[in-house]
């Protein structure tokens, strides 16, 4: 069976792949304040990220941005919406790829999906990773988070159902993947690879060829 996720990304949410100072012009304001904190977040970390340096450094006034992120959290929170847009589209990518793969292999591919997105986004793996920072409950990322999820859960359960697992634990063998995947992406932004011995590996390659050993751990 077929599980895509099918949302698509705003137009204004192709990645970043390095910090620079974010245009302004009338009318946009709102991707420009969005565009600012990822830079303040880059450049200072989560931590000094305020919505009056945001509006600082896209040259407007400190009241300005609240008429569109009436504090900190909204921001963030709009930050995390964009990093999920971002990950739906990269996973819907990798999905497609897989068409016509067994369910274990479209599960795999929601791994690679993942990695390119938390590789190409970090600042954003990294927003809607700290939940304390975001209003993660109160917006759609709960929902939409949910979804990822359940797919996830249904291709794990086809794979059982298909004789596609040495054991009859979907349940845990999804957990497991998701657990790993974060784990992964997680070393390579905090920059632990090199202490690993993986200086100047592709960090894709590297986290894809270890989720393999974990798709082959658990493949029949």
């Amino acid at each position: 069976m077929r599980y895509n996720l099918r949302i698509m990304a705003p137009r204004n949410s192709s990645p970043r792949k390095s910090a620079a100072r974010p245009g302004y012009h009338h009318g946009n304001l709102r991707q420009a304040l969005l565009d600012a904190a990822v830079l303040l977040i880059e450049t200072k970390g989560l931590d000094q990220v305020s919505v009056r340096d945001v509006a600082k450094i896209v040259g407007v006034s400190p009241g300005a941005p609240f008429r569109h992120f009436p504090s900190r959290t909204a921001l963030l929170t709009a930050v995390a919406e964009q990093a999920m847009d971002r990950l739906i589209v990269e996973i819907d990518k990798a999905l497609a790829a897989a068409d016509g793969e067994n369910s274990l292999m479209r599960y795999r591919a929601i791994g690679i999906g993942f990695f390119r997105w938390a590789i190409t986004n970090p600042v954003h793996f990294q927003v809607i990773s700290t939940r304390t920072a975001i209003d993660f409950e109160g917006s759609s990322l709960v929902h939409r988070n949910g979804e990822i999820r359940a797919v996830m859960v249904r291709l794990m359960r086809d794979a059982e159902t298909e004789g596609l697992l040495r054991s009859s634990d979907a349940a845990r063998h999804a957990v497991a993947g998701r657990a790993l995947a974060y784990g992964l992406a997680r070393m390579y932004i905090d920059g632990q690879f090199p202490s690993w011995g993986l200086r100047g590996a592709d960090p894709l390659e590297e986290v894809i060829g270890m989720f393999d050993l974990f798709i082959s751990s658990i493949a029949a």
